[in-house]
């Protein structure tokens, strides 16, 4: 019993030190750049040594793929929340698209997912966390959609794609300053342009029949 406790114990002190790193290492990122942060100014500000660093993390890019790994996952939370399963497919593809556009607003956000992540880590890794977070979201609201008949009939890894490198530049524009009424109401026009019937051309059901 006692032995069980104290691996509990470790195991929760071993979670919180990388957690603390994570946290430490975001702040900096976010505030100086992946580039222009060290790994001493990680380790001080996470209050741990350098030995825990390299205990968690292979280098500072592992940990920067952990920090982005985490940020990815939050915004992927956003969105699922803003669109359950209860929700029609088009609403929650349009529920989904706002919620993305708020979650990129958190500080910071678009710099490491959008702009330092690729340049660290690669195209071909920030679409692997993407695809496991909020391109995973996107993508199942599309396969609903089209399952559902209210939407054109395509490849599903080709439009998750597409769509979500217009939401990525409306988070972008939106952070320098644009308008985010403005592109949220072009990314309702492209979401109901695949729709096989505009929604202002369907038709409402006829009435009930009455006795």
């Amino acid at each position: 019993m006692q032995q069980e406790s104290e691996r509990r114990s470790n195991r929760d002190r071993t979670e919180a030190t990388r957690a603390d790193l994570i946290a430490a290492a975001r702040k900096l990122f976010t505030e100086k750049s992946y580039a222009e942060t060290g790994t001493p100014e990680i380790v001080a500000a996470a209050g741990v040594t350098r030995g825990a660093l390299y205990h968690h993390f292979a280098d500072k890019q592992a940990l920067f793929a952990a920090v982005v790994e985490q940020e990815a996952q939050a915004v992927a939370e956003e969105i699922d929340r803003a669109s359950p399963p209860s929700f029609e497919a088009r609403d929650a593809l349009i529920a989904g698209s706002g919620a993305y556009l708020t979650a990129m607003r958190a500080p910071g956000r678009t710099r490491l997912l959008l702009l330092d992540g690729p340049a660290v880590l690669g195209r071909a890794a920030m679409d692997a966390i993407e695809n496991r977070h909020g391109n995973r979201s996107l993508r199942e609201g599309l396969v609903a959609a089209m399952r559902a008949n209210m939407m054109t009939r395509l490849p599903a890894d080709a439009l998750t794609a597409l769509l979500a490198s217009a939401f990525d530049r409306a988070a972008l524009a939106i952070e320098a300053g644009a308008s985010a009424e403005d592109y949220r109401a072009v990314l309702i026009a492209l979401i109901d342009g695949l729709s096989p019937v505009p929604p202002h051309a369907r038709q409402a059901p006829p009435p009930a029949r009455t006795r």
